[in-house]
């Protein structure tokens, strides 16, 4: 991100306000939205409308809502004072604690990427037949590929456009199935807690927000800098990144929620409960036709390759801050932590016997480190010595420190059920 924040920040220069300005800072959001759409949330969410109907459509909304106030607070930070969470993590804690969390947090984006690449490989095992260990190794050469031979902005284009498939292939799905809107419009909103679901519930709402995400944020959002030293520039970017950031959000949601719905109407009236997604891929074609079976593995393939993608970035920007560095791919520390989360993430998956178990470990790992990085990223926001004027409100504060609670509890009796 060396060059990109480089080349912005040029002094005096003021965006055009309206609708063109805005497009400009269309992205960072998006790239953020790959995490809480990958494969480890596809298969909690075919088993949260496969098991309960549309009854649990409101928990994506809840997570969603949660979700936008903590990535807005991740990109404030990097937006006010031109660090990633990292970075700051590195400059202001005593080097001890900060390279023992910021480790921590490495070791949860390896987790992060072992379930992305499984993803992926499990959609290449679907859509061709290739065994799951060759395809663990394909989709780690392309993603390596990916990063090391494009610009962050090719990048960000090429995973908007894996977004745009994603999404794409949800409403072709939804379009050749029945769905009630009624109660899909109500279920979306109003909270029900049917009768043994609260696993399920947990499941969904602890893996909407993940530790590399927030990392990822405060580093990306500075692609869209320009003139951070004038108050009016950075008031000006934090009204179109939060603008940028709830569309992303949204767009996750509506995709998360789509893959309810399509359980619900497909499998829940059937009377079959998922809760693998090889399972769901096999039972589409006899269901819905093959044409949807193949779309939705497609999806799957492209939601781990830009998932697995955004999991190597933050681990290369996580690396790079501990070296007070910015995320730069020709820099030899993000390099490392680039190459070595992705590299460490596929030789782990061929030491599990059992891939179901390896998105379930990996999720046990996120639910232990996600509480250290929100509140780190609290902690840091809140600061006036780091943020200045723009630190935390006392609301702000609090309502972050609810949300961090909140999602930590989750995550923790997450963990414990499946101890």
């Amino acid at each position: 991100m060396k060059g990109i924040r480089n080349k912005l920040s040029t002094k005096g220069h003021h965006p055009v306000i309206g609708a063109i300005d805005f497009m400009k800072y269309i992205g960072p959001g998006l790239i953020v939205t790959v995490g809480f759409i990958d494969p480890g949330n596809w298969a909690s969410n075919l088993s949260a409308g496969s098991d309960y109907g549309y009854r649990l459509l409101w928990m994506v909304t809840l997570s969603t809502i949660m979700l936008i106030l903590l990535q807005h607070n991740a990109a404030h930070l990097g937006i006010a004072t031109g660090d990633c969470l990292s970075e700051a993590a590195t400059k202001h804690l005593n080097p001890i604690l900060s390279k023992t969390v910021l480790s921590t947090s490495v070791l949860a984006s390896i987790s992060t990427a072992m379930a992305e690449i499984l993803g992926g490989a499990i959609a290449l095992q679907l859509l061709f037949n290739i065994p799951l260990k060759v395809g663990a190794v394909i989709i780690l050469a392309f993603v390596l590929w990916m990063l090391f031979t494009n610009s962050y902005r090719r990048l960000e284009k090429w995973i908007i456009g894996f977004v745009s498939i994603i999404g794409i292939s949800f409403i072709y799905e939804l379009s050749i199935v029945h769905m009630n809107w009624g109660r899909t419009l109500k279920s979306a909103v109003i909270p029900s807690f049917p009768k043994g679901s609260m696993l399920i519930i947990m499941s969904v709402l602890g893996a909407v927000v993940m530790p590399h995400n927030l990392f990822l944020h405060s580093e990306i959002i500075q692609s869209r800098q320009w003139n951070k030293e004038n108050p009016e520039v950075i008031k000006r970017q934090l009204k179109y990144e939060f603008a940028d950031t709830l569309f992303s959000m949204l767009v996750g949601w509506a995709i998360n929620s789509a893959m309810i719905i399509l359980a619900a109407s497909t499998f829940f009236n059937s009377n079959i409960k998922v809760d693998e997604l090889v399972q769901a891929q096999h039972l589409m074609d006899p269901l819905l036709g093959k044409g949807a079976a193949i779309i939705f593995g497609t999806a799957l393939l492209f939601a781990g390759i830009s998932s697995a993608t955004t999991a190597g970035m933050a681990g290369g920007s996580i690396v790079a801050g501990m070296f007070k560095e910015p995320y730069d791919i020709k820099d030899i520390h993000t390099r490392l932590g680039v190459g070595g989360v992705l590299c460490w993430a596929t030789f782990i998956i061929f030491l599990i016997s059992d891939p179901f178990k390896g998105l379930v470990y990996s999720q046990m790992f996120l639910s232990m480190q996600l509480p250290f990085t929100i509140f780190l990223q609290v902690y840091i926001t809140s600061s006036k010595k780091v943020m200045g004027q723009y630190r935390n409100s006392l609301i702000d504060k609090f309502l972050l420190l609810v949300i961090g609670v909140i999602v930590s509890v989750l995550n923790i009796m997450l963990l414990l059920s499946y101890i």
